[in-house]
């Protein structure tokens, strides 16, 4: 057990162990890469920081990161989805050096990622670009120290290639995000089915025949408005990318301005990763009872200071459900204090999706730290063949066995002159 972490309780490690590893029994993809690792140890001694939401599904990607020999320093990116039972099975049981408490506070959260640092990392993967921005700004003489980075979500690579633009970024960084096999499964599927778990937990009320309201038709937004549909929900998109709003109307979902929406929504989820999607034109039209939620990042996207100033009183109804009462006599009530509903209030992305999402992490910090001479201090994709690798690996855990081009079909698909063919 490492002497340096912060947990709740080792206490909870058996009932952490239990859920570590029933998550790993649908991470078949992650597993052949911890076995592997295990015999070729190929980051041995290399230390690695991570600020990752700290799930079943993380546990089983650090337990890979170990087995290749890393040592490996892991702090929460969001103070709400720390499962503590599983912070402290990663301690007891793999040797993991965790600092996260489900619920912390600001403070204690940034006190967590200096923990991490305090570490001297040498790859950092993150989810959110905390971990990143914290070296970029605080600690900067830590970061000739780093190797490179991986990056998990939508918002913090937004976050590092601004840094890459303005040529601050230190190290070269990994888009995780935009994997296929990351943004077409865990995004679209993955935040689909969570997102609605997390509201149906916290409020238990039937969706059918109720009206949603999504600001953003991305992989995440899409992939929610599927699965709303299939639940009998009416659906409204709200954007500001006309391609985007022109496929979610081609889709049949309805589509309108915020302020617009606000009077039909019975619950409304943003997944936009940006500020103040939900906003005052939005609040001051906004129907009786409306339920509001986050499935973005960061708790940016609905202006809860505004509801804070203009709301008469304010009642916990039931942890994570908060209900505001403006000077109308309107009420909206805010899940998870606008923070990720899927991780606060259920347990994020199935395991199998995340599979494909953390195979990715873990191979593209072994070609990382193979390749790092060669790289610049930007952002890359996944390469390729990593992606092409996981999608094909995952099928056949599935048992599902695809064609092949022949040499003919190549060549064909290859040449503009047929007639030479």
């Amino acid at each position: 057990m490492p002497e340096n972490h912060d947990i709740k309780d080792i206490a909870l490690a058996d009932e952490g162990l239990a859920r570590i590893l029933w998550a790993d029994r649908d991470m078949p993809v992650l597993a052949s890469i911890r076995e592997r690792f295990e015999r070729e140890r190929p980051l041995e001694g290399v230390r690695i920081g991570a600020c990752m939401h700290v799930t079943t599904e993380t546990a089983n990607l650090m337990r890979a990161l170990t087995a290749s020999g890393a040592q490996v320093a892991l702090c929460a990116s969001n103070p709400l989805s720390t499962q503590d039972d599983t912070a402290a099975a990663l301690v007891r049981d793999f040797g993991i050096s965790v600092f996260a408490i489900a619920g912390e506070d600001a403070d204690t959260y940034n006190r967590h990622i200096e923990a991490v640092i305090a570490t001297d990392p040498q790859i950092i993967m993150d989810d959110g670009a905390d971990l990143d921005t914290a070296l970029h700004t605080r600690f900067t003489d830590k970061l000739a120290g780093v190797v490179g980075g991986t990056e998990e979500t939508t918002t913090g690579v937004v976050r590092l290639m601004s840094m890459a633009a303005e040529g601050t970024l230190a190290y070269p960084v990994f888009n995780i995000n935009d994997a296929n096999t990351k943004h077409c499964f865990d995004n679209h599927y993955g935040t689909g089915q969570s997102t609605l778990d997390g509201i149906i937990r916290a409020t238990n009320r039937l969706m059918c025949g109720r009206t949603i309201v999504i600001s953003g038709y991305g992989y995440c937004g899409s992939g929610l408005a599927l699965r709303a549909k299939g639940m009998g929900m009416r659906v409204i998109v709200c954007e500001v990318d006309p391609l985007k709003a022109l496929e979610a109307h081609m889709e049949g979902y309805e589509v309108m301005p915020a302020a617009e929406a606000a009077r039909f929504a019975d619950v409304w989820v943003t997944v936009t990763g940006n500020c103040k999607v939900v906003d005052a034109p939005a609040f001051e039209n906004m129907k009786d009872g409306a339920i509001i939620c986050n499935s973005g990042h960061f708790d940016s996207e609905i202006n809860l200071v505004w509801l804070e100033e203009h709301a008469v009183k304010k009642e916990e109804l039931k942890p994570l459900v908060e209900e505001y009462t403006l000077a109308d006599g309107r009420t909206v009530i805010v899940l998870a204090q606008g923070r990720l509903v899927n991780l606060s209030c259920a347990e994020g992305h199935p395991a199998s999706v995340m599979d494909m999402s953390f195979a990715n992490q873990a191979l593209a910090a072994e070609y990382l730290y193979l390749h790092a001479g060669e790289l610049e201090n930007k952002v890359y994709d996944v390469p390729a063949t990593i992606d092409d690798g996981v999608a094909r690996v995952k099928l056949e855990t599935l048992g599902i066995a695809i064609d092949t081009l022949t040499e003919e079909q190549i060549a064909y698909m290859s040449s503009w002159n047929f007639e030479t063919l």
